[in-house]
């Protein structure tokens, strides 16, 4: 989280230095923004962990500790044109990251401790909301929800944590909200942006064994995450 703390604070360096040097600037990419649709990539990093709330009763003790490693996020942009200051977008992409989670209030070594490692394809659509341009820079907001497939949940294993699996859904859907800041160069446009990723729906399947020590404590565990990304848009 530092390193992703680090990294938003030279985008907000970047974006601060571009807004300080705008004056009798080329304008690059002038009639960009005018094209209905367009195209693009983007590549980036992410760190997500877990949000998780237990149930009152029977379960005072019960606390999960979640620590998260830093992934990536590679993916497509098609944007569309809405009004001047408003897009939609479509962003498919392709989302790894793992985590640990610590039961600390089971004893047995073996047992508290499991690894989970998460692809997903990742299908948000987002509104763009920007602001007019300034020469060559263009600040915006997003806004969207995504439907998201765990290519890694485990949810059709006949085992579950009492065989050492900790299982997860395949179908969730998450709402996203973000900022960031177009910067028109040359030949394409670049957009850092970052953004905060919030699950809707409880990601947990549940142990088939009744009162597991590992999932019945649990009313809901949903992925919250930090996503920056570095989008390269063209009129390819």
């Amino acid at each position: 989280m530092k390193k992703l703390q680090l990294l938003f604070l030279g985008i907000l360096f970047l974006i601060s230095n571009s807004l300080f040097s705008q004056r009798d600037r080329i304008e690059y990419l002038p009639s960009f923004d005018k094209a209905k649709l367009h195209y693009g990539f983007y590549l980036g990093i992410n760190q997500n962990d877990f949000k998780v709330n237990y149930k009152t009763s029977n379960y005072a003790n019960a606390n999960i500790s979640v620590t998260a490693t830093s992934g990536f996020n590679v993916g497509l942009i098609a944007d569309f044109r809405l009004h001047k200051n408003i897009n939609l977008r479509f962003e498919p992409g392709l989302i790894s990251n793992s985590k640990t989670l610590a039961f600390t209030y089971i004893n047995a070594s073996q047992d508290s401790i499991r690894e989970i490692g998460s692809t997903y394809l990742h299908l948000p659509f987002l509104l763009k909301f920007s602001t007019n341009r300034m020469n060559n820079i263009r600040p915006y907001v997003l806004a969207g929800i995504s439907y998201d497939f765990n290519f890694s949940s485990n949810e059709r294993n006949t085992n579950d944590n009492s065989g050492g699996e900790f299982r997860m859904k395949s179908h969730n859907f998450m709402y996203e909200l973000g900022i960031g800041i177009d910067i028109y160069l040359y030949y394409f446009k670049f957009s850092p942006s970052i953004r905060g990723i919030f699950a809707l729906n409880n990601e947990l399947k549940y142990d088939d064994i009744a009162n597991s020590q590992w999932t019945s404590p649990v009313n809901f565990l949903g992925t919250r995450g930090v996503y920056i990304n570095f989008a390269f848009e063209g009129g390819w």
